[in-house]
């Protein structure tokens, strides 16, 4: 077996971990609000008809930042639709999904929803700007955060919720590079657009958090074009550009997918690199942050096993099994989000609940946790601090896709305490992987636990009949003598070696 290796030292760091890192998305799409996270008359439904398993499981899972209400579905939606009375409210055409939007779920139940999450859960708004514009922004952000004493924010009051509720992270619309966004427009009309929104916002709140939208994937045609065209118009009001991603086997072709992140990674440097390119030629001292507020594998190309009439409310759609497969490869998401903390600073997880999720429920039945969702609650709990510089000698492999690819994927990150948490994927379907870490001045002499991902069926999965038949185990024999690490990675595997 061949050995993979590599070094840690406190002086070579990438960056400070932001916990927005750790965000999810929420959109009105399917099942994720309408019996996933809202249910009024589910067993474990509370007052405001938020199902508590699902709160218990999303506190697990360690989420901060949540993006709503889309997406798509965003940029045909009316916020004045999702506030007030519930009894009151329109029902709608969805254009995005081909449903059918009660709006029982609106702007104040969101808040609500973050708030019995606990006080990690930062709300993230997207607007809509395909169908709608800057006059519409600025009453919603005037209903959302000003206190009192105007029209909007009287409303705001008179509907139940006396204080403001301090939104400071906003999208810019989303996907408009798409053609199949509604109100879809060229980087040109998007970028006029985004700037005079971004421009009245912070007349209102200078210091606000803005994301304009990036391209909607690196294999879109006018990706990079339209990211230098966007931040032309809008670098010096705006703090992030969105990226979105998301990866699934096909073909066949496993070794391609278990290689996903080489993809992520090059997204990742190829924006900021068009990110610095625009600043330098401003010549501006700003750096652009990047937000990769839509990640995750998605079975897109796979058909629907429910069938699905248009205008339905609350379909079953994007309702994708994972595997433990998926979740090996969900795994090297977030290792490859971690090695680039220094210019991702927000990252959600699309989506939160049942819509290609890590938690999936059932009507007026359990919740429980998909294969990807211990990936993700792990690095959500232990990601914290500095992520070490991790350059990897590594056995590698072909793949069709993406060349050659190393076997093993890893990063580091130390903690305020000292403490090291080293994140790992072994990519080979069928052999084990040695490694060998150097803790050169880091002070660590004791190996707290290494527990993995892994299981002789690598398509294995959780399900309604069989919810816990994939979980994480304690992996024997691995020691920390003399300053190094030693470990062995099982085949398709996802690792947590937790050092002190």
């Amino acid at each position: 077996m061949r050995t993979a290796r590599f070094a840690l030292d406190p002086s070579f760091t990438i960056g400070e971990v932001d916990p927005r890192l750790f965000g999810s998305f929420v959109e009105h799409l399917g099942r994720c609000v309408y019996t996933g996270i809202y249910e009024p008359g589910h067993p474990s439904a509370d007052e405001a008809g938020l199902r508590e398993d699902v709160l218990e499981l999303v506190r697990e899972l360690g989420v901060t930042a949540i993006r709503y209400p889309g997406g798509n579905f965003v940029s045909g939606y009316k916020w004045e639709d999702s506030v007030g009375p519930v009894e009151e409210r329109p029902r709608r055409l969805d254009l995005a999904w081909r449903s059918t939007e009660s709006n029982r779920f609106g702007l104040s139940e969101y808040i609500a929803f973050l708030k019995k999450i606990g006080p990690q859960a930062e709300p993230m708004m997207a607007i809509n700007l395909g169908t709608r514009g800057v006059a519409e922004a600025l009453e919603l952000q005037e209903y959302a955060n000003h206190p009192s004493g105007t029209a909007r924010s009287d409303l705001r009051v008179a509907h139940g919720d006396k204080d403001p509720f301090g939104i400071r992270l906003w999208c810019l619309g989303n996907e408009m590079d798409g053609p199949w966004q509604t109100g879809h427009k060229t980087a040109e009309e998007y970028g006029r657009l985004a700037a005079e929104t971004a421009r009245a916002m912070r007349q209102i709140e200078p210091d606000l958090e803005l994301v304009a939208c990036g391209s909607s994937g690196q294999g879109i045609e006018t990706f990079a074009e339209w990211e230098a065209t966007v931040l032309q118009e809008t670098y010096d009001l705006v703090d992030y550009i969105s990226l979105h991603a998301y990866y699934e086997e096909t073909d066949g072709d496993r070794d391609s997918f278990l290689a996903s992140a080489v993809d992520t990674e090059s997204f990742i440097e190829n924006v900021v690199a068009t990110c610095d390119h625009v600043g330098a030629r401003l010549k501006s001292k700003k750096k652009i942050n990047l937000s990769f507020d839509e990640w995750n594998v998605w079975y897109q190309s796979r058909p629907n096993p429910h069938p699905v009439e248009d205008w339905q409310e609350a379909p079953r759609l994007l309702e994708d099994v994972y595997s433990v497969t998926d979740a090996v490869v969900f795994g090297s998401l977030l290792i490859a989000l971690l090695r680039h903390a220094d210019r991702v600073t927000v990252a959600c997880l699309a989506q939160l609940v049942n819509v290609i999720a890590p938690i999936m429920t059932e009507p007026g039945g359990p919740a429980w946790r998909q294969t990807t969702f211990f990936p993700f609650a792990q690095a959500a709990q232990y990601g914290r601090g500095q992520v070490l510089d991790v350059r990897v000698e590594s056995p590698t492999y072909e793949t069709k896709k993406y060349g050659e690819a190393d076997l093993l994927h890893a990063t580091a990150v130390r903690a305020e305490d000292g403490s090291v948490t080293v994140f790992a994927v072994n990519r080979s379907q069928t052999e084990p992987l040695p490694l060998e870490v150097s803790l050169s001045r880091l002070g660590l002499t004791t190996v707290v636990e290494h527990s993995a991902l892994a299981d002789a069926d690598p398509d294995a999965t959780n399900t309604l009949d069989d919810q816990e038949r994939v979980t994480l185990h304690q992996v024997e024999g691995t020691t920390l003598q003399d300053g190094t690490l030693s470990a062995v990675l099982e085949p398709l595997s996802w690792n947590v070696i937790r050092l002190s």
